[in-house]
């Protein structure tokens, strides 16, 4: 883990709207971890595409979670994942 994160920050999903917000991103190395706290079952797109939608915390603020959309070849591969993944 150390050698995957050398040269990179750590942000927490709790403080990601905080960091986009006073922080340039794009300059950056960063990475985050998160936890898929819930899945809403796959939803069809006006074009007939089925995609997910997942809520992922850092278990440091249960309040504050990212959803994140899994579109395409993503979705294909990962709508199975279990609720609690990391």
């Amino acid at each position: 883990m150390d050698r995957k994160m050398a040269n990179r920050k750590l942000i927490r999903l709790s403080q990601l709207k905080n960091k986009l917000a006073t922080e340039n991103l794009e300059e950056i190395d960063w990475v985050t971890f998160g936890v898929i706290v819930k899945k809403v079952t796959p939803q069809s797109a006006s074009n007939g595409r089925t995609f997910s939608i997942w809520r992922l915390n850092d278990l440091r603020d249960l309040n504050e979670c990212v959803s994140l959309f899994l579109f395409g070849e993503v979705h294909k591969e990962h709508w199975k994942t279990d609720q609690g993944t990391v």
